[in-house]
């Protein structure tokens, strides 16, 4: 079996470093999109039909 070469250890860490700014950055925008579409109202578009609270 042979070892992993240096350059492939290094390769794997920066593809790490961009899936993770990837999601990072797809969370922001449905967090704006949420945001947006509920205009601002976040506690108000999750409060379930037919409930006083």
């Amino acid at each position: 079996m042979q070892t992993e070469h240096e350059l492939h250890s290094r390769r794997m860490g920066r593809n790490l470093w961009v899936g993770g700014l990837l999601i990072t950055f797809v969370a922001l925008i449905f967090g704006l999109t949420v945001v947006k579409v509920t205009e601002g109202d976040i506690a108000g578009a999750l409060k379930i039909e037919g409930t006083d609270q």
